[in-house]
């Protein structure tokens, strides 16, 4: 049975939303045992938040789920004693074991919703310039919510930085390739070895995974929406409209 990895905004939620049938989807990764794992971008949250979030639905997520936080900070914690982060309260409470007074190794930049201002990047932009090393969590370059629409992702703030600076970010998460063998290494893989990514993201989620010799599963309940241009119609190996018809192309696989 080929393992699974699977993006978590777009697909398994909408916003604050559940998407339909994820009872069932993950009734299906209990039953039979498919090694998967969550993998998402966002580093508004912890996988440990993101799986509370599903308790308080009484959703029970059965299989290992990682956000771009979390490896961020597995990273970090392989590699430095004293670090500076930016990013919501969650996430600073994630790397408190890494963070102490005096000049910091790395910074470390994730999102912070609507808290992006001048001072917060200027003060990344002089972290950097003094020597520090520049980790992005992610570089999304945007992000729909219901509430709002789309919205800036840090992506456009930490690109600017990089203008700034000279310095190129480290790129933790999606579409990463040091993402994917962290979460191909939860299920069991080496690099190299098949797997299925099932998202809502041409970019980051199908074609990243394709790089690594993986198989995309695209579902149109995100980001993609249908019809797609001839280019991008080629770009999935599968194509789904909902986690239903996930189910029942995961059985034949």
């Amino acid at each position: 049975m080929i393992p699974l990895l699977i993006d978590l905004d777009g697909v398994l939620r909408m916003g604050k939303t559940p998407a339909p049938e994820l009872k069932e989807f993950f009734n299906y990764l209990e039953e039979s045992k498919r090694p998967a794992c969550i993998l998402s971008n966002t580093t508004l949250s912890t996988g440990q938040d993101v799986k509370y979030y599903f308790s308080q639905l009484a959703l029970t997520c059965p299989i290992p789920l990682m956000t771009a936080a979390d490896a961020a900070f597995e990273y970090a914690r392989g590699k430095y004693k004293n670090v500076k982060v930016f990013g919501s309260p969650n996430v600073h409470k994630l790397f408190e074991p890494l963070v102490h007074p005096g000049t910091p190794e790395a910074v470390i930049v994730g999102d912070m919703y609507k808290d992006w201002n001048f001072s917060v990047m200027n003060e990344i932009f002089l972290n950097v310039i003094k020597g520090a090393d520049f980790i992005a969590m992610q570089k999304n370059r945007y992000w729909s919510t219901p509430e709002d629409g789309l919205l800036l992702d840090a992506g456009a703030f930490i690109s600017a930085i990089e203008y700034a600076s000279g310095e190129e970010a480290l790129l933790i998460g999606k579409p990463s390739p040091l993402y994917f063998e962290m979460a191909l290494k939860i299920v069991g893989l080496k690099p190299g070895d098949p797997f299925l990514m099932l998202g809502d993201d041409l970019d980051i989620d199908i074609r990243a995974a394709k790089i690594l010799g993986g198989q995309g599963i695209l579902i149109f309940t995100g980001k993609t929406q249908k019809p797609l241009s001839i280019e991008d119609s080629y770009a999935a190996d599968y194509e789904v409209d909902n986690l239903s018809e996930t189910i029942s192309l995961l059985r034949s696989i």
